[in-house]
């Protein structure tokens, strides 16, 4: 079985929209493309560049997977990793033969839920998501999510493409590494570990 691992930029509203650039995704009238870029700092990268480096397949929502595939295949001088792991981009719409899907190497167009719990249940590399706000909304509503990547950054946007978003189920989490960088990004690794506890506070 493969594990499942959710990276996301977010703020402290849980915004996750075009975290790196003015016209990343500009959908829904987005305004702020960009705003991770005035926190970027040494230790913000070199966490990055840890995140790039282990083999791994990719997981991604036909929005992000557009956005990449103009981008990646001729920037792979950088990350390697992207243009020889297999995308597996989760849409109803899109064919395995568009041109999009043919042109970036490695590129397979799924389209159920029950196709990603079959790719869960394969032998193979890690799977990361990256974007793909609807998509990790599908995975944490059906419990495929076994971890979470999170860069919190220090600002509010108020509107945009949120992580938590239109039923997540109650799971519980267990903090795994943690780091603040110089900036004020709390870098938060969590792995699921099982259900909700409740219980009562005593002062």
């Amino acid at each position: 079985m493969r594990t499942i691992i959710v990276l996301s930029m977010i703020t402290l509203d849980g915004v996750m929209q075009a975290p790196g650039g003015p016209k990343e995704d500009t959908s829904g009238g987005f305004k702020y493309g960009g705003w991770t870029a005035a926190y970027g700092d040494k230790v913000y990268g070199s966490v990055v560049e840890k995140e790039l480096k282990p083999a791994a397949d990719y997981l991604l929502g036909r929005k992000t997977f557009e956005i990449w595939a103009a981008y990646w295949p001729e920037h792979g001088d950088f990350w390697p990793g992207i243009n020889k792991g297999t995308k597996y981009v989760f849409s109803k719409s899109m064919k395995k033969l568009d041109p999009m899907v043919t042109a970036w190497k490695n590129s397979v167009v799924i389209k159920t839920l029950a196709d990603i719990k079959k790719l869960k249940n394969t032998k193979g590399p890690n799977i990361q998501v990256w974007g793909s706000s609807k998509l990790i909304q599908l995975l944490l509503k059906n419990d495929l999510v076994d971890e979470l990547k999170l860069k919190v950054h220090p600002l509010t946007l108020g509107k945009g493409k949120k992580l938590f978003d239109n039923g997540a189920i109650p799971a519980a989490f267990k903090l795994m590494e943690s780091i603040v960088t110089p900036s004020g990004v709390i870098i938060a690794n969590y792995k699921r570990t099982g259900k909700v506890k409740t219980g009562t506070i005593e002062f």
